[in-house]
């Protein structure tokens, strides 16, 4: 069954972590993420996810509105590797699929998610989801941020799928 839920997220691009640094951090996780954007309707971003951890993968469709620069509709649901498979085959031929590492490190009863892209190597993004868009946000000293860039389209996950991005 799918899950509507209102996604509130912060975005920032932040100098690339050391990975060891990222792997030692108590409780942190990492995942490997495929992620490939389908045709979707005008104001509509349609995507499917294979989501890989500790060996086991897991496959997902959503589907996302924007309701303001910081919170979107979500729509979600897990679906089989059968199904992951045939929705392959509405990909959006301006994109391309997009690779990451996802490291996901509690930190003062926030979740933190920094993602690594194999085309950046000197900066990544890290996101917080957020229980009200004006909820305060407590970064660790270790991070240095670069610059904001929740509301800046060029660093959404599907600008960064655009096959005219500088990918390696």
């Amino acid at each position: 069954m799918p899950e509507t839920r209102m996604e509130i997220e912060r975005k920032f691009l932040i100098d690339r972590p050391d990975p060891a640094w990222l792997a030692a951090w108590p409780g942190s996780r990492e995942a490997e993420i495929v992620q490939t954007y389908l045709t979707a309707r005008p104001g509509e971003e349609v995507r499917v996810r294979h989501w890989s951890e500790n060996g086991r993968s897991l496959y997902y469709h959503t589907t996302k509105r924007s309701v303001s620069a910081v919170s979107r509709e979500e729509i979600e649901r897990i679906v089989t590797p059968e199904e992951y498979e045939a929705f392959l085959s509405q990909a959006d031929p301006a994109k391309v699929p997009l690779h990451k590492k996802r490291w996901l490190l509690p930190y003062r009863g926030q979740l933190l998610e920094i993602d690594l892209y194999p085309f950046w190597q000197d900066q990544a993004i890290l996101e917080i989801e957020l229980d009200a868009e004006d909820t305060p946000i407590d970064l660790p000293p270790q991070i240095k941020v670069r610059k904001e860039v929740t509301d800046d389209e060029s660093y959404k996950n599907a600008a960064l799928a655009d096959r005219r991005y500088p990918h390696d």
